[in-house]
């Protein structure tokens, strides 16, 4: 029975069967009867169009009457049909290759091609073709298909074809997703999509990651692609300085609809710029261009993929050029995965005078609902105009029976009981989590190695915890964590207990409240992580981090109050304690080294940094982007990368004379910081810079002082507020400061062109930062070095004032 409604299901989706609509369907091929893929087909005169498939299978919904019919590819002779459809109609199309001569056209064999004329001409025109349409709203359907074609059977003892669910030549589709939505757009770059289907092969209530705005790449931009595949970005063949990076030749001419096209061949000057590859087609008089087909490669510098191959089919819509086809095909090998897909979006209904109301473009530039994953197959049926291939139907039949199966609590109980599986070397190594994911609930116990510590003050210490989770509707959860620290030297056992409830994920709003005992670093912003602490400690003989004891109660909130601007409030009771060293033990004894003492302002002897005392404390903190863009679906709101900078506004106040509280003070500080600002191929830049003051210091205690992210170690964390060299404790302050750092990412502009050094993809990085305190005038910090993935390493310089202090390499990993 199931091979009867499989069978019926191919069958009604190749013959396009709607209950609504009338289909024309068939398939577009060569003179030599091979598919033309995602050739385009739509009724003359109009935006209403569709697309063949990978194999050359098209499907078209239309109303009883007649129509003319235009069929065309890039590289093919466009077709047009009369068509009268009362019925299913299929019309099976052949395109003869499109005859590009140069017949007419002079060429000296010592003149310039004549193709670098036209470009030009088309280089003059660009700005004016970039903002030609103010405006536009658009239906479109995107199709999204990632493939694995090759895989080791292996990967870390797992068994890939099992993990990954593919055939026996472990070979399958990894992911198959399809979407239609309304999609408008207004100069210079507002944006704004709503999401009307979804569907994901194998997760029926999943939303689809497609958004149209990803399929926009406009070659009458000067850079394209830019943090994506390269974090430099692309030049276009067209672009204002393309004549710099291409040479032109032209392949022929041919006249489509009373037009006259150029058919050029876009080549680097040299290898490895950034640069495309392929054929651009562009019409006399208008210089627009009406058809791409063009590649990057890895010599062009992408990442993580070998290929990608982009072309574009343009519609005309009035007296300019709308994309009516995109497609991205791509391919690539990591670790032996060898991987291929394709991303395809349809635009349709096109409208270049639209009266958007007031108020219409906002933040978000994407709304997703509930009702999009509901549509069911006779909807896709009639609104998908891409047919699907014979094997994205079976992925789809095969994974969506598994799906109903995989949520059923039986199936889910015997998985649980598969991965609740105790063992020995996981609850070590990785921890230990007990999951019941039909009650969406689980219990996670840390690794135990990782909770195994050593420091001076507690000796050797275990750090435990236990994590709680219970997930609700929507993205909603909270959680329940216990932790508990006992030092065997010091013989100091304290335990807390966090819990905390996100009740409104569009909000971005949760509550939290915590209270117990714990030691913790003086410097909150944190020195290095206890590990690295440990090694330090226990292999060369430094102990860098200083703590101290603190009992504690306080209950926090956050908040969005509108689009970009968040808010959060923390009211904090504490007892804080100073800590002594209780240990000297090393497993190395470094010559001429000795522990510190606790005291990071007397390590040669134990005396207490401060008294013990009770602080009760109230902070708030405003934080604000300019122009926050974000998602908005039933589970969330999700920001985007902004192109503008963030503000932070930071108040706590110190009250004196409530529940026992000696602390009395107030701090003020401000920053703005904006992250990968593009420079365009000279890579983006990063800053941050703040200042505060405290307005009232009449008691503050260390532990409340302003501090900073400073590091004394070769290993430092990868962050833009750390400074290199700045010593972890000695400079926090009390009263005034200012703080500022700032660093460039070359994104491999001169590594680029270093013949053995461009394998490796390095990125050139250089930056400053720079502190000024009482304590502290002038300080400043200058490095440079080489960055790959998460590894970076940098050589830098330290000066107070003009006088140089500190210079030395810095090594870093992670994010």
């Amino acid at each position: 029975m199931k091979n009867i409604y499989f069978t019926i299901f191919l069958l009604l989706n190749a013959l396009g069967i709607s209950a609504q609509q009338l289909k024309l369907s068939g398939t577009v091929k060569d003179a030599d009867g091979e598919p033309v893929p995602f050739a385009s087909i739509y009724i003359k005169s109009t935006t209403k169009g569709t697309s063949a498939n990978v194999d050359g299978v098209y499907g078209l919904a239309l109303d009883k009457g007649t129509y003319t019919i235009v069929y065309r590819a890039i590289g093919y002779k466009s077709k047009e049909l009369n068509v009268t459809v009362n019925a299913i109609h299929t019309e099976n199309v052949v395109l003869t290759a499109e005859a590009y001569s140069l017949t007419g056209v002079i060429i000296d064999g010592n003149a310039e091609d004549p193709a670098y004329e036209i470009i030009r001409q088309a280089i003059k025109q660009r700005k004016f073709h970039l903002t030609e349409v103010k405006e536009f709203n658009t239906k479109v359907y995107i199709k999204g298909v990632q493939k694995l074609v090759g895989a080791p059977k292996k990967f870390f003892g797992r068994d890939i074809q099992k993990t990954l669910d593919l055939d026996t030549n472990r070979k399958g589709i990894l992911y198959l997703s399809e979407s239609t939505s309304s999609f408008a757009f207004q100069q210079p770059d507002k944006i704004h999509e709503e999401m009307v289907s979804s569907k994901v092969a194998g997760r029926n209530n999943a939303f689809s990651f497609n958004k149209a705005s990803d399929l926009m790449v406009n070659f009458y931009q000067n850079i394209l692609l830019e943090n994506t595949l390269s974090s430099r970005g692309f030049v276009s063949p067209i672009a204002d300085n393309a004549m710099s990076f291409y040479r032109y030749k032209l392949l022929g001419v041919t006249s489509d609809a009373g037009a006259t096209i150029n058919k050029i061949q876009v080549i680097p000057r040299r290898e490895h710029d950034p640069v495309f590859r392929g054929v651009i087609y562009i019409q006399d008089e208008s210089w627009h261009i009406v058809d791409a087909d063009v590649y990057l490669s890895k010599n062009s510098g992408v990442n993580l993929i070998d290929t990608l191959k982009i072309s574009q089919q343009f519609l005309k819509v009035g007296n300019t050029y709308m994309p009516s086809n995109v497609n991205f095909q791509f391919n690539g090998n990591v670790l032996g995965f060898k991987f291929e897909g394709y991303y395809v979006g349809v635009y349709s209904n096109y409208n270049i005078h639209p009266e958007f109301p007031k108020g219409y473009f906002t933040g978000e530039i994407l709304k997703i609902t509930k009702a999009v994953t509901k549509k069911d197959s006779l909807f896709w049926l009639n609104n998908r105009p891409i047919p699907l291939t014979a094997e994205e139907s079976r992925d789809y039949v095969r994974k969506d029976s598994v799906a109903a199966l995989k949520t059923s609590k039986k199936y889910l109980d015997s998985i649980e009981r598969v991965n609740n599986k105790f063992g020995i070397a996981k609850l070590l190594v990785s921890g230990y989590t007990i999951n019941n994911r039909f009650e969406k609930k689980s219990l996670s116990f840390d690794p135990i190695l990782k909770a195994l510590i050593y420091n001076t003050v507690e000796g050797f210490a275990i750090n435990y915890g236990v994590t709680y989770l219970k997930n609700l509707e929507d993205r909603k959860y909270y959680s329940i964590r216990p932790e508990a620290r006992y030092g065997f030297a010091s013989k100091e056992f304290t335990a807390n207990l966090t819990a905390n409830y996100y009740y409104d994920p569009v909000k971005r709003a949760n509550i939290s409240v915590s209270g117990g005992s714990g030691i913790y670093d003086l410097n909150p912003l944190g020195t290095m992580t206890l590990l690295a602490n440990s090694v330090n400690s226990l292999l060369f003989e430094t102990n860098f981090i200083k703590f101290y004891k603190k009992e504690f109660v306080n209950i926090g909130t956050t908040r969005e109050l509108f689009n970009g601007l968040q808010v959060s409030i923390v009211a904090d009771l504490s007892r804080n304690s100073t800590l002594v060293n209780n240990t000297s033990f090393k497993i190395r004894d470094v010559k001429n080294k000795e522990f510190t003492s606790n005291n990071p302002f007397s390590p040669d002897v134990e005396t207490p940094l401060f008294p013990n005392y009770t602080a009760l404390t109230l902070s708030g903190a405003l934080t604000y982007t300019f122009n926050q863009q974000y998602i908005t679906r039933p589970d969330g709101k999700f920001y985007q990368e902004s192109k503008y900078p963030t503000l932070m506004l930071n108040y706590r106040k110190g009250i004196n004379g409530i529940l026992n509280s000696s602390v009395d003070y107030d701090i003020v500080n401000f920053s703005i910081l904006q992250d990968r600002i593009s420079a365009g191929l000279w890579g983006y830049f990063s800053f941050i810079a703040g200042a505060g003051k405290f307005f009232n210091n009449d008691n503050v205690y260390y532990p409340d002082f302003k501090h900073f992210r400073g590091n004394s170690a070769l290993f430092v964390k990868p962050e833009l507020r750390r400074f290199l060299f700045l010593d972890f404790y000695q400079f926090s302050t009390k009263q005034q400061y200012i703080e500022a750092h700032i660093e460039h990412n070359f994104s491999g502009l001169f590594s680029s062109k270093i013949p053995l050094v461009r394998k490796g993809k390095f990125e050139e990085i250089v930056g400053a930062s720079y502190l000024t305190q009482p304590d502290k005038r002038d300080y400043k910090e200058f490095y440079f070095g080489l960055q790959r993935l998460i590894f970076r390493a940098t050589y830098g310089f330290a000066y107070d004032g003009n006088k140089r202090v500190e210079h030395g390499f810095k090594l870093s990993y992670g994010f």
